[in-house]
């Protein structure tokens, strides 16, 4: 099929722009379109621009690629190099800030361990070939020619959106695949579970910035959960007068617990019993209407009275009726639920229970609002969770495969010891990794592709957090690629179509022409009527993002079937925290020395893992700062040195995600422990998702290594009984300090 004899709905889906929604409806196309557009005079750098000035940086737009937010980045150019990033003022979802894990993008670019040229196993060893060898492989392997049926192939990736999904996407359809597992160790899926279930709708929009009180279990929406920057720039409107009032409730301290005005040390597993506790003050004490909730769902609240609350949830009444009268009394409010209150097997009824204080509180509508969809479905974000994994795992168990991609995401890592993965894989015939670096997933793959840096590659990307301004967010190369043998992934996912010989995309040289392509073809309505192909184009470029319109829609909300249940206590006294952090998140950020360097922001370690332990709970151990314990599972165990703190439930040890690796370069192998590793395969009972919150473990004290410290930035973080700060007068201080 050519291109001019294809026919408008598949020419628009072919290039993103299916299933507009009615937003766009009636918008029209250019009655011309050709592959021309994509085509340029590549200039060497010796003969400069007429802008570029020695010395002198210029700044361009493009995308943070760093996780699936989609903040927009000001990147500074100089001499063809790019120095130094910054958020893009353009950008609703970031607003000019970016994180830490942003501005380490650089390290990820510049990194000496990159993956410099396409590699095949032979003997059981890597050796290096070109990209024309490792296409004719694809061909033989994965090709028309392999023989191969489409459910005998397999694709895992991290959230993918933009172009970038609608190739990937038109590739799975042209080889018949419906096996892509969209995989995220860091995730929200019951959170979103919850949302399209009650509110009908997956990823409402949260509007920190117009709440007045803010109730999260164990949500750290300032630094790992949904969208960080976004929620943190509207954080700033929240703390504005009139103040916010913030409580959090929660088994380890998180970003967010410790930025809290009120932070409630919650039983693991007990959220959902506390959520149910306050609706029942609520209810008996601020009257509170429930007559139009359905009847097992009063019940429920009903059977959860104060006392029966802090006998499970360790929680005093106390504080139960401090937080419900500030729910009552300060509206709206907004209540979130997160990573420690969805990871146990009822993680669903708990989230269910605290979406149910919303309701309760009229919160919808007001702090949780539709998102409207968005209206290109094709480019929305494709998001997933640990219930992917755990699939893929079992169609691995059932040698459903023979062609296994990865992309974007390093499962051998992140998978648990039980689910063992890496032996599964090994039965695979042939296994693809689309990669930067040597990570655990590409040591086991049998054909290694090496990728550009996102500061090098073009692409589009949709953030699955949209502001109610929703966009589409540029990504274009800030700097000529450092080592010529890699490749962008559209470059990559094209050529793979192009195996396929599907004859819609044969005439795109490269990715950037079929981007150009797709940018003609956008309806006409969002070029700002006469704007020429051209100019929209540079327009585009240039500001990083396009506005695809504020969405509207209604939220319709209605209570679900859910049983809050007293979480158990089997075998082993404590319950395991895998703690994520924005600092290394879920490994991914391990590789970045600048990342390993900035202090945890509780505990102020660097470069290494740890155990957080509240100070009774240590007492009992008998271990102190600084001390080696072994924190072992039914399925494993591991080692690590003691962090005491306030900030924890007697009942749980935390250790951060992100270290233990086998691979992925100098600056992350070999350093600290990986608490999946030792995770049970318990799942939350209606999602399937890993409940990575619910893993019993027995901690003992073992014997120190020699020279092994744990290296932490400061000191006490108790005043040892001293009086460190004194207030005074100010006719005191003014005779004693000031100039009086």
């Amino acid at each position: 099929m050519s291109l001019d004899k294809m026919k408008r709905r598949e020419f628009l889906k072919v290039l993103g722009w299916g299933g507009v929604g009615t937003t766009l409806a009636g918008c029209d196309m250019p009655t011309t379109v050709t592959v021309q557009e994509g085509k340029e005079e590549v200039v060497a750098y010796l003969a400069p621009e007429e802008y570029v000035i020695p010395g002198i940086g210029v700044w361009y737009a493009t995308t943070c690629a760093q996780c699936g937010s989609g903040c927009g980045v000001h990147g500074r150019v100089r001499e063809g190099r790019v120095l130094k990033l910054e958020g893009n003022p353009e950008s609703q979802v970031n607003r000019g800030k970016l994180c830490p894990a942003g501005q380490a993008s650089l390290q990820a670019h510049y990194n000496p361990d990159r993956i410099t040229a396409p590699r095949v196993r032979r003997n059981g060893q890597f050796e290096q070939i070109s990209w024309e060898q490792a296409f004719a492989l694809l061909d033989e392997k994965a090709g028309p020619s392999s023989g191969l049926a489409g459910d005998r192939f397999a694709w895992v990736s991290d959230t993918v959106s933009g172009h970038q999904a609608v190739l990937l996407k038109a590739w799975m359809d042209a080889i018949g695949s419906r096996h892509h597992y969209v995989h995220e160790a860091v995730n929200d899926a019951v959170w979103r579970a919850v949302c399209r279930d009650m509110l009908g709708d997956e990823n409402p929009r949260l509007r920190v910035d117009k709440a007045r009180v803010i109730l999260s279990f164990g949500a750290d929406f300032l630094s790992t959960w949904g969208s960080p920057i976004h929620n943190s720039t509207q954080y700033s409107e929240f703390r504005t007068a009139p103040r916010g009032v913030l409580i959090q409730a929660e088994p380890k301290m998180t970003v967010t617990g410790a930025s809290a005005d009120l932070w409630v040390p919650v039983r693991p597993g007990a959220e959902g019993v506390l959520a149910l506790a306050i609706a029942n003050v609520l209810v008996s004490k601020h009257h509170r209407d429930i007559s139009s909730l359905p009847a097992e769902a009063q019940e429920q609240i009903r059977a959860y009275d104060l006392d029966n609350a802090a006998r499970i949830t360790g929680v005093t009444g106390e504080h139960i009726i401090r937080i419900a009268g500030l729910l009552n009394e300060r509206g709206p409010s907004l209540v979130l639920a997160g990573a420690s209150a969805a990871g146990h097997a009822r993680g669903y009824d708990s989230v269910a229970a605290a979406m149910l204080l919303n309701i309760m509180l009229g919160n919808v509508g007001k702090t949780l609002e539709s998102s409207a969809g968005f209206p290109f479905p094709q480019l929305a974000a494709k998001t997933g969770g640990n219930k992917e994994l755990l699939d893929f795992a079992a169609a691995l168990e059932s040698k459903s495969f023979d062609v296994v991609f990865f992309s974007g995401t390093n499962p051998v890592y992140t998978a648990p010891e039980a689910l063992k993965l890496k032996d599964k894989l090994a039965v695979v015939p042939f296994k693809v990794a689309f990669t930067q670096f040597d990570d655990e997933t590409a040591q086991q793959a049998d054909l290694v592709l090496p990728l550009r840096s996102a500061l090098e590659d073009w692409g589009t990307h949709v953030p699955a957090a949209q502001p109610e301004q929703m966009q589409i967010n540029m990504q274009q190369p800030l700097m000529e690629p450092l080592y010529p043998e890699t490749r962008g992934f559209g470059d990559a996912i094209l050529a793979l179509l192009k195996l396929r010989k599907a004859p819609q995309y044969s005439a795109y040289d490269d990715y950037y022409a079929y981007l150009r392509n797709a940018f003609a073809a956008l309806p006409a309505a969002l070029k700002l009527g006469t704007i020429s192909d051209q100019q929209f184009w540079t327009r585009a470029v240039q500001k990083g993002v396009i506005e695809v319109g504020a969405g509207r829609g209604n939220l319709a909300t209605r209570v679900v079937s859910f049983t809050v249940a007293e979480p158990a206590e089997e075998g082993r006294p404590f319950t395991l925290v895998p703690s994520a952090g924005a600092n290394l998140r879920d490994g991914r950020y391990a590789n970045l020395p600048w990342l390993q360097e900035v202090p945890d922001p509780i505990s102020k370690v660097v470069w290494d893992s740890w155990a957080e332990l509240h100070p009774s709970a240590a007492a009992k151990i008998g271990v102190k700062t600084g001390d080696r314990v072994r924190i072992e599972s039914e399925h494993g165990a591991i080692e690590a040195k003691v962090y005491i703190y306030k900030g924890m439930h007697p009942d749980a040890i935390a250790v951060p995600l992100g270290q233990g690796h086998e691979a992925y370069g100098r600056y992350a192998q070999g350093r600290g422990v990986n608490p999946l590793k030792i995770l049970g395969l318990a799942t939350e009972t209606k999602t399937g998702e890993l409940a990575n919150h619910a893993t019993r473990v027995q901690v003992t004290r073992i014997a120190d290594k020699a020279g092994d410290k744990l290296v932490k930035l400061g000191g006490s973080e108790v005043q040892l009984g001293r009086k460190l700060v004194a207030t005074v007068t100010a006719d005191v201080f003014a005779r004693t300090e000031g100039e009086a």
